[in-house]
């Protein structure tokens, strides 16, 4: 395996939490005096005024659970990083538009962010089938795209040095470390559920990969389009020497899928692994979820409060106004997409940390923002890095991280196994460094 990283500081520390989580289409939290042209009632900062960053978020379609957890996270974010003077001494400007987690309007969106809004760097996409369609077009229009994604079509070499992953980890990292304890701990003759599009291609390849390594078998891989509402008829198609059910589900019908598949397979069940994707904002606290008892799950950043809780988690729950279970102070029912919304604080302070190191300022220092980024080796844990430390590979612009094992356990997801970062690991399969800007 490759383990070697480019040179240069890991990045981390901690700033004063801003304020303000207000939701609207331009958000200017520096509180900066603003110029013409007016967007969504709000002026916008001329040229070299202010720091402009694009927000292609999921406001809706099947990825809408996300995009408004990914939101709120920048808002919170952004407050903070331009209460403590923002980038280079220039506020931050977010500029949010709806991609509707369609991968057509994934490219229109950013291109309207770099002719029309003429932004600095876009982040924000999460799902991979609108990822694939727009990291293609941000490289044609030399456009600086983070991607808060868990695609490994980046890692792959499928797209151009324009684009970065600096802070999610991708499937294939979660996987190959996860791997082995799921066939070592739970069993070897495993059926995969995913849903029928490149997300869960990646899942499907990379697990497969996986298991038969350790000795094992993939005994049904079950495919199902996202948008589905019932899933009665793919459960019979389950195995009965399935000794691992694998799951990993999104979209809006992710409990139906949670209850069926326990009504489907009732108390003589197989052992359960699933990732988070397929609960994420979803609460714990109902019946139909009981016989998740004892089974497991992948989460990025664990939704529950655990007994060796950080500081930094702490600053960020209560920058995000949320308490120990992942929900917000006074609602329990409003559970956040904690697994995953991290991404979009991290890549934050990823984009401020090289436009730092680059002096940058405006367009014209582009390229040298871009080869700060290629330069980081990585991010220590921090106030900016709440979900623990980062490895950062600049050849292939994809981070790797810690990944987090939790059994649901009295109702609530408890950390039984957390990864190494060396676990996470794998040969390079690009380098970016050697394309042209």
């Amino acid at each position: 395996m490759s383990s070697s990283f480019n040179g240069g500081a890991k990045i981390g520390g901690g700033t004063k939490i801003g304020a303000g989580l207000g939701r609207r289409s331009v958000l200017a939290l520096g509180g900066a005096a603003l110029a013409a042209p007016l967007i969504g009632g709000r002026a916008l900062a001329g040229p070299g005024d202010a720091i402009r960053l694009g927000a292609p978020f999921h406001r809706t379609g099947i990825g809408a659970s996300y995009g408004r957890w990914y939101e709120r996270t920048a808002t919170a974010a952004l407050a903070r990083i331009n209460a403590a003077g923002g980038i280079n001494g220039l506020p931050v400007e977010m500029i949010v538009e709806d991609d509707g987690t369609d991968p057509k309007r994934g490219v229109e969106v950013i291109e309207k962010f770099a002719t029309d809004y003429k932004v600095d760097a876009v982040f924000g996409h999460l799902f991979s089938h609108v990822v694939a369609a727009s990291a293609p077009r941000a490289g044609e229009l030399k456009m600086p795209y983070f991607m808060c994604s868990e695609t490994h079509a980046l890692a792959a070499g499928r797209f151009n040095r324009y684009c970065f992953q600096p802070s999610m980890t991708d499937v294939k990292s979660q996987i190959r470390s996860m791997g082995p304890w799921i066939a070592n701990t739970l069993g070897r003759k495993v059926t995969l559920i995913y849903p029928d599009y490149a997300f869960g291609y990646d899942h499907r390849d990379n697990m497969t990969a996986a298991i038969e390594a350790q000795g094992g078998k993939i005994v049904a891989s079950i495919a199902i389009p996202p948008t589905e509402t019932s899933f009665t008829r793919y459960l019979p198609r389950i195995p009965f020497d399935t000794e691992v059910i694998y799951h990993v589900m999104v979209g809006p019908s992710v409990l139906t899928f949670v209850r069926e598949l326990g009504e489907h397979m009732g108390s003589h069940r197989p052992a359960i692994f699933g990732f988070i994707d397929s609960l994420e904002a979803v609460p714990l606290d109902q019946p139909q979820l009981d016989f998740l008892e004892g089974t497991y799950f992948w989460e990025g950043m664990p939704r529950y409060a655990q007994k060796d809780q950080t500081e930094f988690d702490k600053t960020y729950r209560t920058a995000l106004n949320l308490d120990d279970t992942g929900a917000t102070v006074g609602d329990a029912k409003d559970v956040a997409t904690y697994s995953h919304m991290f991404s979009v604080w991290e890549t934050l302070y990823a984009i401020k940390a090289a436009m730092e190191a680059a002096d940058y300022r405006g367009p014209a220092q582009k390229t040298d923002m871009l080869e700060a980024m290629e330069a980081t080796a990585g991010f220590a844990e921090s106030d900016a890095f709440p979900q623990g430390e980062k490895l950062f590979n600049g050849r292939t612009h994809q981070a790797f991280g810690h990944q987090n094992i939790s059994k649901m356990t009295g109702g609530r997801l408890e950390v039984v196994s957390r990864t190494t970062i060396e676990d996470t690991l794998y040969p390079d399969e690009v380098d970016y460094t050697k394309m042209s800007f």
